[in-house]
């Protein structure tokens, strides 16, 4: 029996073949999962795109995280390829460039706000979306960069990381009485999109594989697509309101 078989998982955020949320979708097809994905607007094309390339052409609904209507019309668009979830996949973030490469001190309310609400609140609202279709037993995780530490450049951004590691956890206290987990994965620096849109990202990634005990290729999104892959199982089923680090090591250790 393969990790995820039988489940139904949607899963968020693929626009590239390098991306972690792309990763996630193939494995977990390869591990004997449904696949559903997301996108919205222009990212559409991108996405359905990237689709035909996993292993079974997986279905796209639209959603827009900070849409109203969106979110509201989520779970009956859900319900033209399955009756349930078993595991949602959180890998969404954007914040304008204005706020990230050193403009912390300058950063205005209305880009932090943004910042917050794609990278943050989005996190509960998809959540309370999906919550229709998950069963007692399904998981939800999502993608984060350690908000423990103040990191070169990253500024705003990292403070609505921090802010979406506390959603986590709240999130893990409503509805684990669903029977419903909520967990993170915080991984290491991989080369994808989100990461080269971040003004000076080189600068977070200088040195970390000879920081690393274990070593970091930042080529490589797999072992943190298989981290997020173990979360959605049932060798979890007592773990929510957790962050699970996929770095090397680098989280544990000392300059």
């Amino acid at each position: 029996m393969s990790l995820l078989d039988g489940k139904t998982v949607l899963v968020t955020g693929v626009l590239t073949e390098g991306s972690i949320a792309f990763h996630v979708a193939r494995l977990a097809q390869l591990e004997g999962a449904s696949v559903i994905l997301t996108s919205f607007g222009r990212q559409a094309r991108l996405t359905a795109a990237i689709a035909r390339r996993l292993p079974v052409e997986a279905p796209i609904v639209q959603l827009d995280v900070t849409d109203e209507d969106d979110l509201t019309a989520l779970a009956e668009r859900l319900r033209e390829h399955t009756d349930h979830l078993d595991g949602v996949v959180h890998s969404i973030g954007f914040a304008p460039q204005s706020i990230m490469g050193g403009n912390f001190l300058t950063g205005a309310w209305e880009d932090v706000a943004t910042a917050v609400h794609v990278s943050a609140f989005s996190l509960k609202a998809l959540a309370v979306a999906a919550q229709p279709l998950l069963r007692p037993g399904s998981s939800i995780v999502g993608l984060t960069f350690d908000a423990t530490l103040a990191w070169p450049v990253y500024d705003w951004m990292g403070v609505a990381k921090a802010a979406f590691e506390s959603t986590s956890r709240y999130l893990a206290r409503d509805l684990g009485p669903s029977g419903i987990r909520c967990n993170l994965v915080s991984a290491g620096p991989v080369k994808t999109t989100a990461a080269k849109s971040i003004p000076g990202f080189e600068k977070i990634e200088a040195g970390w594989s000879d920081r690393a005990p274990l070593g970091w290729d930042m080529t490589d999104a797999v072992p943190t697509a298989k981290a997020v892959a173990a979360l959605l199982s049932d060798w979890f089923p007592a773990t929510t309101g957790e962050i699970v680090h996929v770095d090397g090591g680098v989280h544990a250790m000392g300059l």
